[in-house]
């Protein structure tokens, strides 16, 4: 998310919440896609993370990207700290400890996300080199401990990090060592939007350990396929997680909201101040826990918006769907997750069969999954199989579904191209991890300052 929004506008009743996210529903024909992707910048010559300021700092290369691409500045006290761009609807972020994240435009198709990706990376490399930095595409920070870290001047950043070692032992290191590639889709109906969640939801782990590229921690392999899943378990329960009720009887908008209600905030923002409201659930809010302490007590749809992307599901509900199970990695991968969803839930048939190959999983296998997963990834045991076999089916899925799009390239080829990274690795049996490691173990013998000559983008 570039920017919190201040829109004033009143809200009073669980209804008026909930329609703020059936607002979202649309017709198929107006679907659209939206790949987020961050990544770690780095020093060149020495392969530390770069600060903010100074000539080679974070700083630096958002202004260098402003004055490339004439996007508007975004700022907070007075710092830049991303860009929009107003008339395609992108968007250039960074997170706590730097990463450099497109939040991209809502696109048509596949291709035209990839293109995205690859103009947005050569962007990048044009104004950063010049820097001596470099980007990095993986799902944690390899070699560098949390107290080596920037820290990024946004206010709300601030009451998280004040906040975090309170409700977990691992939400720091999710803020400023993690970084993830995820996509955004769309709904038509409220029904639809239950299927789509609790498909999502099911198979998340599966994506994860497809995508799974975090075996490093501190310099040397962790013990997990893909940590960054790992820190999700232990970071704050009371935002994150697999939403077991979003496969009850009568899930839906309200649901979710009623849910949403009962999640601690973590600030209101009053013009340009950002006020400190740990604690406080947006429930307790409405019904006048604030009044005295903050400007303007009233709840606004401002707030409830900004509420909302405080929550840290795996996957999470606005006026889209969000799917937040994945690693960073390298570019060819920006372009395969999007598609294995777009596969999965834009073709009403290939949903439903989605939706039958989950729908009698119970919560304790979907709860084991997701805590097996970040260890063993692909190899994690499920029912008499593994995630492996899962996974080939879901491939098998989204690859029909992209061919009953019919979306095609320049080149006459439909979406299913962008799978090749999945296709290549399913077929192996090895995630990205896993390759990780075995150059760890075998041509870089050890040493994993490699990885920032191999894997920078």
């Amino acid at each position: 998310m570039a920017r919190d929004t201040v829109d004033a506008t009143p809200i009073e009743t669980v209804a008026d919440l909930a329609a703020t996210l059936e607002a979202g529903c649309k017709p198929t024909s107006d679907f659209r896609i939206g790949t987020e992707h961050e990544k770690f910048g780095f020093n060149i010559k020495d392969n530390s993370p770069i600060p903010y300021g100074g000539a080679n700092g974070v700083e630096a290369v958002l202004e260098g990207m402003e004055r490339l691409l004439g996007w508007e500045r975004i700022e907070d006290a007075g710092k830049i700290i991303g860009l929009a761009d107003d008339q395609g609807g992108g968007a250039i972020s960074i997170e706590p400890g730097g990463q450099f994240e497109l939040s991209g435009a809502p696109l048509d198709n596949l291709h035209q996300t990839c293109r995205e990706a690859n103009q947005h990376l050569a962007h990048v490399r044009q104004v950063a080199e010049p820097l001596g930095v470099g980007f990095l595409g993986i799902g944690m920070a390899p070699t560098w401990a949390r107290a080596d870290m920037p820290r990024m001047p946004k206010s709300r950043y601030d009451i998280m990090t004040n906040y975090m070692p309170k409700v977990g032992s691992l939400g720091l290191d999710m803020m400023y060592r993690t970084s993830t590639i995820q996509v955004n889709l769309d709904f038509e109906t409220e029904a639809d939007m239950v299927k789509k969640m609790r498909v999502g939801l099911a198979l998340q782990p599966i994506a994860t350990a497809i995508f799974a590229n975090s075996p490093f921690t501190d310099g040397k392999p962790n013990g997990f396929k893909s940590f960054r899943a790992q820190i999700w378990t232990d970071t704050d329960m009371d935002r994150t997680g697999d939403m077991p009720f979003a496969f009850d009887d009568g899930f839906g908008f309200e649901r979710y909201v009623e849910w949403a209600l009962d999640v601690p905030m973590y600030f209101v923002k009053r013009g340009t101040e950002y006020h400190d409201v740990t604690g406080t659930t947006f429930r307790a809010f409405m019904n006048g826990a604030l009044e005295g302490k903050i400007p303007d007590a009233r709840p606004s749809l401002g707030d409830w918006n900004n509420h909302l992307s405080t929550l840290f599901p795996d996957v999470r509900l606005k006026k889209y769907i969000e799917m937040r199970g994945a690693d960073g990695g390298p570019w060819r991968r920006i372009c395969a997750l999007p598609a294995l969803w777009v596969g999965l839930l834009y073709d009403t048939g290939v949903l439903d069969q989605a939706f039958e190959l989950v729908k009698d999983w119970t919560a304790e296998e979907r709860a084991a999954l997701r805590a097996g997963v970040p260890e063993t990834a692909l190899q994690t045991p499920f029912r008499t199989g593994t995630v492996l076999d899962v996974a080939k089916d879901v491939l098998a899925l989204s690859q029909e579904g992209l061919k009953r799009r019919a979306r095609m390239s320049d080149g006459d080829l439909d979406e299913r191209v962008h799978l090749a990274p999945v296709e290549e690795g399913l077929a192996a049996g090895m995630c990205p991890a896993d390759i990780l490691l075995q150059r760890y173990n075998g041509s870089w013998n050890g040493d994993l300052s490699q990885i920032f000559r191999d894997y920078a983008y």
